[in-house]
């Protein structure tokens, strides 16, 4: 078994025998799953490759492998609930509802992306699209996301904060400092732990000695749960659940949703650390969008002729962006000066 197998897998593949649970879900809903899922991977092969072309300078971090995650949660959003994740955000983007030209022209550096340029693949931001960032310091966004939820409780709206960071952070400080206020205030905050087992390139088991993650918020009274997020109707189905609890002012809630990158860490990691036979592994057994794939076919809602349709349709989009991105143009120096402060109202 390789490394990233769990037992949530073998109870997928076990249920995955039989009839599989849709929860209500459409032909639509599932065709607009695997779209968005293929995107992200489509946009992130072309950022790589725009990297590589020098294209995208500072670091890059991509989501290849993981974007059961971002779709999967993004399906049961509600207006108004927050995103906030760590610098792996190019898939969060999307997901979001960004547009593609847009994240692309930012991670290019360019004036028409979505910060202007001047946030790069780290740090763009769209408070239209309830995304709070990306942000490169290591769980600084988890108690940024828990003051998101605490502004929610103050305000009482009924928005949920959906709070990203990965098991490399997991151990951070200031990540339990924020478990004990949100429970304490009961904040509306859903913590999702992006478990891809290898933070920068330590696995898990070496780097931490309770290596069931959705257990840490044990000790502040935090449910959690793990959950198989390769699969995008857990992913849902899970989301769905937590944050339920959360809006109905149950609190805080963990999902430990255990995934695979298949790339390095960043661009610039060779990933020598595992095998690429344990790479290749998962991309046989596990992947995400091959796995939503056929279940479309088993419900007879998409043949090949379709799914390669959606493929040139988003392919098209992806090439697109790239070519907006190169052509656009770079910020003007007096940028640098602006939206670094805001004035107070006198």
């Amino acid at each position: 078994m390789a490394r990233g197998q769990s037992a949530s897998t073998a109870r997928r593949k076990a249920k995955n025998e039989g009839e599989p649970s849709l929860g209500g879900l459409t032909k639509d809903d599932l065709l607009g799953f695997y779209r968005d899922m293929l995107l992200i991977r489509r946009f992130e092969e072309r950022a790589g490759q725009l990297y590589g072309m020098g294209l995208i300078g500072g670091f890059c971090h991509l989501y290849i492998g993981q974007e059961a995650i971002a779709v999967g949660v993004q399906s049961i959003k509600e207006p108004g609930d927050q995103v906030i994740t760590g610098y792996r955000d190019h898939g969060h983007m999307l997901a979001c509802g960004m547009d593609p030209n847009e994240v692309m022209a930012e991670l290019t550096g360019r004036a028409t992306g979505s910060s202007k340029g001047k946030g790069g693949s780290m740090h763009m931001f769209s408070t239209e699209a309830d995304f709070y960032g990306g942000h490169g310091i290591v769980g600084a966004q988890v108690s940024l996301g828990t003051g998101l939820a605490l502004a929610n409780r103050y305000r009482r709206n009924g928005k949920v904060s959906f709070t990203y960071f990965g098991d490399g952070a997991a151990n951070q400080g200031q990540v339990y400092e924020s478990f004990n206020m949100a429970r304490l205030w009961d904040l509306p905050v859903v913590y999702i732990i992006e478990n891809n087992q290898y933070a920068m390139g330590t696995s898990i088991e070496r780097s931490s000695s309770e290596t069931l993650l959705h257990r840490r918020g044990a000790s502040f009274r935090i449910p959690g749960e793990e959950v198989d997020g390769m699969d995008v109707l857990a992913v849902r189905a899970a989301a769905k659940k937590a944050a339920d609890h959360a809006r109905s002012g149950e609190g805080p809630y963990i999902l430990e949703m255990k995934t695979y990158r298949y790339r390095g860490h960043s661009m610039s990691d060779p990933a020598k650390y595992r095998t690429r036979e344990e790479v290749d592994e998962v991309r046989k057994t596990r992947d995400p969008i091959e796995h939503l794939r056929e279940l479309l076919e088993k419900q007879g809602w998409a043949d090949e002729d379709r799914l390669k349709a959606l493929d040139a349709e988003v392919k098209k989009i992806v090439a697109e962006a790239a070519e907006f991105a190169r052509t656009s143009p770079e910020p003007e120096p007096s940028e640098l000066y602006t939206d670094v402060y805001q004035e107070a109202a006198q």
